[in-house]
C-alpha cells in the first residue's frame, strides 16, 4: 500500500487492513514505520470523520470514581466536606475552580474536561416549567 492521505471511507478501510497486516512488524523495522505513520494517517482521519464529544464533566468524576474503586468520602479532600460533595454530584451545585485544581492536580484528571459547562438540576427545572 501506498503512504498518502486519507481522504475516503475506502482508503480508511484499506489503511485499517495494512495496520492489520503490519501489527507484528519486528520493532525498528520498514514495516514498523509503516506502521507507525498508517496510524498517524488513521487518527487524523478518525478525530475529523468521528469526533468524540468530551464527557460531562460530572458523569466523568462518577466513571473514574467508579473505575478507581473511589467513595464520596474519597472525593471530599478535592471537593470539600461531604455535602459539597453530594450538591457537587448531585448537581445542585457547580465545580468552582479550586476544585478543578485539586481534582486535576490530585488525581491527574484533564483539567480541560471538568471546565466544561453541564447542567444544574435548578437549570432542568426551568427548562422543564
Amino acid at each position: 500500500m501506498e503512504l498518502k492521505p486519507i481522504h475516503t471511507k475506502k482508503d480508511y478501510q484499506a489503511a485499517l487492513a495494512e495496520i492489520e497486516r503490519l501489527w507484528d512488524a519486528p520493532a525498528k523495522s520498514a514495516d514498523a514505520d509503516k506502521l507507525d505513520i498508517l496510524t498517524l494517517l488513521v487518527e487524523h482521519y478518525e478525530r475529523v470523520h468521528y469526533p468524540i464529544a468530551d464527557p460531562d464533566p460530572i458523569e466523568f468524576i462518577t466513571h473514574v470514581m467508579e473505575s478507581r474503586g473511589l467513595t464520596r468520602k474519597d472525593m471530599e479532600p478535592y471537593i470539600g466536606a461531604r455535602g459539597r460533595v453530594a450538591d457537587i454530584l448531585n448537581r445542585n451545585r457547580p465545580l468552582t475552580l479550586e476544585m478543578i485544581r485539586r481534582l486535576a492536580s490530585n488525581l491527574k484528571l484533564p483539567a480541560e474536561v471538568l471546565v466544561r459547562p453541564y447542567p444544574l438540576r435548578r437549570d432542568q427545572k426551568l427548562l422543564v416549567a
